[in-house]
C-alpha cells in the first residue's frame, strides 16, 4: 500500500511538472531567472559591505590602540625625566596591553581582509555572468518573439487556407445553383420555342377556341386552293341550278 501511495505521488508530481512547463513562456522564465540573479548580487554585495565595514572599524580600533601606545611612550619618557619611574612604568604596562589588544585584532583583521577580497572577486564573476545571461536572455528573447510571430502567421494563414476552402465550396455550389437554373430556363425555352409546352396547354384549352382554329384553318386552305386554280385557268365547277317551285319537273 505505501508502494502504491509512492506511485500515486510521483504520478501526480510529473503532471504538475508538465503542467508547469506548459504554463511557463520562455521569455517570462528568462526574466525571473535574471531578477533571481539579480538578489543574488544584491545579498552578496550587502555582504561585502558588511564585512568591509567591520574591517574598517577593526582598523580604526587598531589606529587607536597604536596612537595611545606612542601617547603612553611619551608619557613614559616624561615620567622617567621627571623621576617618576613608578608613572613610567604603569605607562609602559599599559602600552603592552594596547599591544595585546592590536596582537589580539590581527587575527580577526586577516579574516575580514580575506572574506572581503573572496566576496570581491564573486561578486566581479557573479556580475560577468549575469551580464553574459542578459545579452542571452534578450538574445532568446527576440528568437523566441520571432517564432512566436511566426507561428501566429502560421496559424493565420491556416486560417486563411480553411476560409478560402470553404469560400472555394461556397462559390462552387453557387455555380453549380447557378448553372442549374441557367439550364432549366435554356429548356424551357426550347419547349416553348418548339410548342410543346403550348400543345400541352391546348390540350386542356377551351373546346370552342378548339374549334374556332379548325374553321379559321379550313378558310385558310379553301383560300389556298382557289387561289392555285384561277392561276392554273381551271374555271370553278357550275353551281347545281335550283329547284322550281311547286315541285314542277324542270324542262329538258
Amino acid at each position: 500500500m505505501t508502494g502504491f501511495f509512492h506511485r500515486a505521488k510521483d504520478i501526480a508530481n510529473a503532471k504538475a511538472n508538465r503542467a508547469l512547463d506548459s504554463a511557463e513562456k520562455p521569455d517570462e522564465m528568462l526574466d525571473y531567472s535574471y531578477e533571481q540573479m539579480l538578489e543574488q548580487i544584491t545579498k552578496v554585495r550587502q555582504a561585502l559591505v558588511t564585512v568591509a565595514a567591520s574591517r574598517k572599524q577593526l582598523e580604526m580600533q587598531e589606529d587607536q590602540f597604536k596612537h595611545s601606545m606612542e601617547t603612553l611612550t611619551q608619557q613614559a619618557q616624561q615620567a622617567l625625566t621627571a623621576g617618576r619611574e613608578d608613572l613610567a612604568r604603569e605607562a609602559l604596562s599599559r602600552k603592552q596591553v594596547a599591544q595585546q589588544q592590536i596582537d589580539s585584532m590581527d587575527p580577526q583583521h586577516q579574516q575580514l581582509v580575506e572574506q572581503q577580497d573572496k566576496l570581491t572577486s564573486t561578486l566581479q564573476a557573479l556580475q560577468q555572468r549575469v551580464n553574459q545571461f542578459r545579452t542571452q536572455k534578450e538574445t532568446l528573447k527576440a528568437q523566441y518573439a520571432a517564432s512566436s510571430a511566426v507561428s501566429s502567421v502560421d496559424n493565420q494563414v491556416a486560417g486563411i487556407s480553411d476560409t478560402f476552402n470553404s469560400s472555394n465550396a461556397a462559390l462552387q455550389r453557387a455555380q453549380d445553383k447557378i448553372a442549374t437554373a441557367q439550364a432549366h430556363a435554356g429548356a424551357l425555352d426550347e419547349l416553348l420555342e418548339s410548342g410543346v409546352l403550348d400543345d400541352v396547354g391546348a390540350a386542356h384549352g377551351d373546346d370552342i377556341q378548339k374549334e374556332l382554329d379548325q374553321i379559321g384553318a379550313g378558310s385558310n386552305v379553301d383560300s389556298e386552293l382557289a387561289a392555285m386554280k384561277a392561276q392554273a385557268g381551271l374555271a370553278a365547277p357550275p353551281a347545281p341550278a335550283a329547284l322550281p317551285q311547286g315541285g314542277d319537273t324542270p324542262p329538258t
